[in-house]
């Protein structure tokens, strides 16, 4: 069923480009392509009926068993891609309104979006010119409406990958929390009794967005190829990578604009609540 979708989206998506373009699609065509379709969709909903049915059987609350059915019918790549995406568009809504997720009274933003602002706008203008040289350039109508198509797609997923960066920083809670985060690819949440020291450290290490060191747990999140912020925990903290893999750290170090602010807002409250005499959770320093 999942390699099914991975064949029927795109096939469905090339007929409606097709048809936008004025392409002369014949009748049996449409109806074989809408009949797989709907076959498909018809299927999948057996399907999360019949997973949410057995868990309602076993106990499960009508929320939990419903989720626990399309985790169970729907792959979990596709529904990481689709969260991800969903979450970059509503980036863009928060981006033109100027609001920021996640952020309450008392706590701290911390922006990173330094290193790579010029690089996304650079990108941007790229595929803003591609996009119209395509235009131009190619003669055949169908060629055309697809790339153009494809092109808007990809500009508009560009913007939504900076907007989703922008208003979504990290942050540390007015409690000595820490949420280490990129755009809507990454969300890591650190309680403040973990957080055993943090430190300024830049770095340029080699490496995608996300690297993590197995052996010794240290968890780089890099940022137009550097870190400046090094947090060491007092045990294992559990993340999430962006496609839905599950990986352990104890240290994580991640660019900030300004680390000696996100650096001393940590150190401030981690000794406030060392010097606590009731709210004492252990022997931590930060």
């Amino acid at each position: 069923m999942s390699r099914a979708l991975w064949v029927v989206v795109p096939a469905e998506f090339t007929l409606v480009v097709c048809l936008l373009a004025g392409v002369d699609v014949p009748t049996p065509v449409i109806l074989a392509a809408e009949v797989v379709v709907l076959t498909l969709v018809v299927a999948e909903a057996v399907l999360v009926r019949r997973h949410y049915k057995a868990a309602r059987l076993a106990g499960a609350e009508r929320r939990a068993a419903f989720v626990g059915a399309v985790e169970a019918a729907v792959p979990a790549t596709v529904r990481r891609l689709i969260v991800n995406e969903l979450r970059g568009m509503t980036s863009l809504v928060r981006w033109v309104g100027r609001r920021v997720h996640g952020v309450r009274e008392g706590d701290l933003a911390a922006a990173y979006t330094g290193p790579q602002t010029a690089m996304m706008y650079g990108l941007l203008f790229v595929s803003v010119v591609e996009t119209v040289a395509l235009a131009i350039l190619i003669p055949w109508p169908l060629v055309h409406m697809i790339l153009l198509v494809l092109d808007v797609y990809g500009v508009l997923m560009v913007l939504a990958l900076h907007a989703s960066c922008v208003t979504r920083p990290h942050v540390v809670g007015a409690d000595g929390s820490l949420r280490v985060r990129w755009g809507a690819l990454f969300d890591m949440t650190i309680t403040g009794d973990r957080i055993g020291s943090a430190r300024v450290e830049r770095r340029y290490p080699d490496g995608s967005l996300i690297r993590i060191d197995e052996p010794g747990g240290t968890l780089d999140l890099i940022v137009g190829g550097q870190t400046t912020v090094r947090v060491e925990l007092t045990e294992p903290v559990e993340f999430v990578r962006p496609m839905g893999a599950r990986g352990t750290a104890t240290v994580v170090r991640f660019h900030a604009d300004d680390p000696a602010a996100l650096v001393a807002r940590l150190t401030r409250l981690g000794k406030a609540r060392d010097e606590a005499p009731d709210e004492a959770v252990g022997d931590v320093s930060v």
